[in-house]
């Protein structure tokens, strides 16, 4: 296991490291954890972030698999100054999910995107933090914060809406990849949560009425809202 996270000197890597952090922009949230109804960025979206930016100054990123305790991972993030030589490391170690090749291959696509994220200084972009902000005054206002109507089940999974649906709710906006379901307030008022690919239609939601809860990663409007 490599003890040495860094070169003796680093001073060219720190200042190559300097002119890429300005050039850094956030990683999209790209893909939707489905069990938290929350997006976050995936390996493929945090590489985008920073490829163009180590490449244009030079410096070399690899990360590699290192021996850790049983039923653990170790990933080393190491990037080097191509010019001088010079280099710095990380070591990221988690629990193996399961002991078989495809615990092990979840756990690395995990480990990379945290450990990568750690080094460069990638944030992810916080659309939805914004939304949380911008709706926080709503909230505590209101002391809302929706409920599913029973519907945890597998046979009680959200489906689109249409005109005559049992929600009663008409006016909803059809949007490919996002679904509608009832739900109850904590003020006993019915209203509608939205789930599925709301991220990028969250202009849509917004137009008709829908605001962001952040407690529960969801949009929800009241069912009488018009």
């Amino acid at each position: 296991m490599e003890h040495q996270m860094s070169s003796p000197d680093i001073t060219e890597l720190a200042g190559a490291m300097i002119q890429v952090q300005q050039t850094l922009s956030p990683a999209l949230k790209d893909a939707e954890n489905t069990f938290t109804n929350s997006r976050y960025a995936t390996l493929h979206s945090v590489m985008n972030a920073c490829r163009e930016a180590l490449l244009a100054h030079g410096i070399w990123l690899t990360q590699y698999p290192v021996s850790v305790e049983a039923n653990q991972l170790g990933l080393v993030t190491k990037i080097v100054h191509a010019e001088t030589g010079e280099w710095q490391a990380s070591l990221l170690t988690m629990p193996l999910p399961k002991n078989d090749p495809q615990g092990y291959g979840s756990a690395m696509t995990y480990a990379r995107r945290y450990g990568l994220s750690a080094l460069i200084g990638i944030v992810t972009e916080s659309d939805d933090d914004g939304e949380i902000a911008s709706h926080q005054n709503v909230s505590n206002n209101t002391g809302f914060s929706p409920r599913n109507n029973g519907m945890n089940s597998s046979s009680q999974r959200p489906k689109s809406l249409s005109k005559g649906d049992s929600t009663g709710v008409t006016n909803l906006p059809r949007l490919d990849g996002v679904q509608y379901r009832k739900g109850t307030a904590n003020d006993g008022k019915q209203c509608v949560l939205a789930t599925g690919d709301t991220h990028s239609k969250k202009e849509f939601l917004r137009k008709a009425g829908f605001r962001w809860d952040g407690t529960r990663k969801v949009w929800w409007r009241y069912a009488d809202a018009a």
